[in-house]
């Protein structure tokens, strides 16, 4: 049944999709430029499509999946695209969620993004958190600032992913790419273990817990420079969730953490560009400098807002300024950015 399966993420990636739905008694679903399209042919029936699943799994994901109710893995088809797969069960059958991960990584400027994000990737050490809801393009973007790190500079970098999604061949730099579940057992676990391994640099693709928040500044604050990813909407959002992570007799302490070690939020959203051939990412970023640092001690997050918004010749940016440079400049259209412009209070332009 591999033929059934590979014919369908075949057919998405010719039709440059970005995601892949497959489910009991559907016909498969393709995410194209943000939207759903129903695909043609006939419904895939439980037996077909549990039987195309298992023939990429192999019997150990098979078995975790029948024990757990779901399982993440990634897939390669060669000459086509990697894949990432989520599979679990449903009422009535089975689905799977599959995100297609480009051959090649993709260059900071290739994505459009801000050319700060390559002072970024050059600091010897800190942290550097990017955030945002799930398929904002957050893996892309930290998986361009580690190419950009491999192509520019000689640095081990060990990243510690759920599943690895791009993969990167040594450059300049040696990276070390470990698959949680396989590789190592979780985040917490991956992450203590990689401070042994003479890292420079090290991604976790996570910050899921205590363990793992608090093992990542520790590796900032002793000299790695460290990558990691939250689902928060923006800086002092993502701030203020890795301080209520914490007892609240840790807090002070961390916030002081913090403001000492943290180099950079970038938090993100994707629009469809205006042509229909693709999305474009605007960002919202925090440089830290003494003027964030003191409103990070002061509990005074608020304020951080105005900073970023009067900080440009820093490199600092608002999502809303973002997305109008972006509109200015034909990217992207009104009617796409028009409600995240009224949830922030803004007119019509």
């Amino acid at each position: 049944m591999k033929e059934l399966i590979h014919s369908i993420l075949t057919r998405a990636q010719s039709l440059k999709a970005s995601d892949v739905h497959l489910s009991t008694n559907m016909k498969p679903i393709f995410r194209i430029h943000g939207k759903l399209r129903h695909d043609e042919g006939i419904p895939l029936s439980e037996d077909e499509l549990m039987d195309s699943l298992k023939a990429v799994m192999g019997q150990e994901l098979v078995d975790h999946f029948e024990r757990n109710g779901e399982v993440d893995f990634s897939y390669e088809l060669e000459n086509v695209s990697r894949f990432r797969f989520n599979v679990y069960k449903k009422r009535g059958g089975t689905s799977a969620a599959i995100r297609l991960i480009p051959n090649t990584v993709p260059a900071i400027d290739d994505l459009r993004l801000p050319a700060i994000l390559k002072r970024v990737a050059e600091k010897p050490q800190g942290l550097v958190l990017v955030t945002g809801p799930t398929g904002s393009g957050k893996s892309t973007t930290l998986a361009s600032m580690i190419d950009y790190i491999n192509r520019t500079e000689a640095k081990h970098i060990i990243t510690l992913e759920d599943p690895i999604e791009y993969v990167h061949n040594n450059i300049h730099s040696i990276i070390d790419q470990r698959e949680v579940g396989t590789d190592t057992l979780q985040f917490s676990t991956g992450l203590r273990a990689a401070l042994r391994q003479d890292p420079d640099v090290i991604l976790v693709g996570e910050m899921r817990d205590l363990e793992t928040i608090t093992t990542a500044i520790s590796a900032a604050e002793t000299g790695h420079l460290v990558f990691g990813t939250l689902h928060t909407m923006s800086a002092p959002a993502t701030i203020e969730r890795i301080v209520d992570v914490f007892p609240a007799s840790q807090q002070e302490q961390i916030r002081y953490q913090l403001a000492t070690v943290l180099v950079s939020i970038i938090s993100q959203r994707l629009f469809p560009l205006q042509n229909g051939r693709g999305r474009i990412a605007a960002t919202e970023i925090l440089v830290n400098n003494n003027s964030v640092s003191n409103l990070i001690r002061n509990q005074k997050l608020h304020q951080i807002p105005n900073v970023i918004q009067t900080s440009k010749e820093h490199g600092m940016q608002t999502m809303q300024m973002h997305v109008k440079e972006l509109m200015k400049d034909g990217l992207v259209a009104y009617e796409s950015i028009r409600h995240m412009l009224e949830e922030n209070g803004n007119a019509p332009i």
